[in-house]
């Protein structure tokens, strides 16, 4: 072949090679660089983004295996456990989560996430404490907390009956359930205490540690928050 048709047949050859690359890179590599950056903050509790203020009244909406719940979130009835359970849901920290509590007729709990290293991350980012609403009818949800004040952090319970026996603890309800009752209702309850009790007594330790990969070995019929979208209402 002559030389100059060799070298132009390569060079059409290499415009498509990097044609190809370059769509592949537009298509990809945002994705993975957002990917990355959502990780990233997962990581970095101290990051600014998670102190933004919630909406006066926002909706959490949670896809699970058993269809979707919305919580309506306001903020008014805690300030400070508001934002952050805001910006939890918002920013994807219970996407591909687990129930990892659920007693039938008394609450289900949810809060630890998949992956071990991001619940170490969390694991000192206690609140400081809202004043008590404890006002825990069936529908109602607040953030767990242990026996010490200060103690909140990520996991939050949802009332499945009128658990008036709590209201004596200072638990600061910040919302309740505007649909999809049904489906907290039928979230699997058969491990009852055994897979996911104990925040008090730090006996949550190997879900921490562990992640999905434990809490799916162990228990593996626990039903999964899927995704959570949040939008405000006007």
């Amino acid at each position: 072949m002559h030389p100059d048709r060799s070298s132009l047949r390569m060079r059409r050859v290499l415009a498509v090679v990097l044609a190809i690359a370059a769509v592949g890179c537009a298509t990809h590599t945002p994705r993975a660089r957002i990917a990355e950056a959502h990780a990233a903050l997962l990581l970095d509790p101290a990051n600014a983004e998670w102190r933004t203020p919630a909406p006066a009244v926002s909706h959490l909406r949670f896809e699970t295996t058993k269809g979707s719940f919305t919580l309506e979130l306001v903020r008014a009835w805690g300030p400070i456990g508001a934002d952050r359970l805001y910006n939890l849901a918002r920013l994807g920290y219970y996407d591909d989560t687990r129930f990892h509590r659920v007693n039938r007729n008394y609450i289900a709990q949810f809060g630890l996430h998949g992956d071990p290293r991001v619940n170490a991350a969390w694991s000192d980012q206690q609140l400081r404490d809202d004043p008590p609403r404890s006002t825990n009818r069936r529908g109602t949800f607040a953030f767990a907390f242990t026996a010490v004040a200060g103690t909140r952090n990520t996991q939050v319970f949802i009332n499945l009956a009128d658990n008036t026996r709590n209201d004596a603890e200072h638990f600061t309800v910040l919302g309740t359930v505007v649909d999809g009752m049904a489906v907290l209702d039928s979230l699997y309850a058969g491990y009852g205490e055994g897979s996911g009790s104990g925040m008090r007594q730090g006996r949550q330790g190997p879900l921490a540690t562990g992640g999905n990969a434990y809490v799916d070995r162990e228990f593996p019929l626990l039903d999964r928050i899927l995704h959570v979208t949040v939008s405000s209402v006007q």
